[in-house]
């Protein structure tokens, strides 16, 4: 018999508001996240910055929320 430890979320988690939520952040963290998964930077930034603060954060949760968690 194998006993396994639990796996803790490998999920990023963000409070939006907090100084994470700061769209700086999101646009820094969006382009590491996009080097480390292979996609397009440019294309991601340039649909993000697009907009107002809403349309970033949809942006960011449909090219990363596979991997990272909004709070608001």
């Amino acid at each position: 018999m194998t006993i396994k430890a639990k796996r803790k979320s490998r999920k990023i988690e963000v409070d939006l508001t907090g100084p994470q939520g700061n769209a700086y952040f999101l646009l820094g963290l969006g382009r590491d996240l996009a080097s480390k998964l292979g996609k397009d930077w440019k294309a991601i930034e340039k649909e993000m910055t697009s907009d107002d603060y809403e349309n970033l954060l949809k942006v960011f949760d449909r090219e990363f929320g596979s991997v990272v968690t909004l709070y608001r």
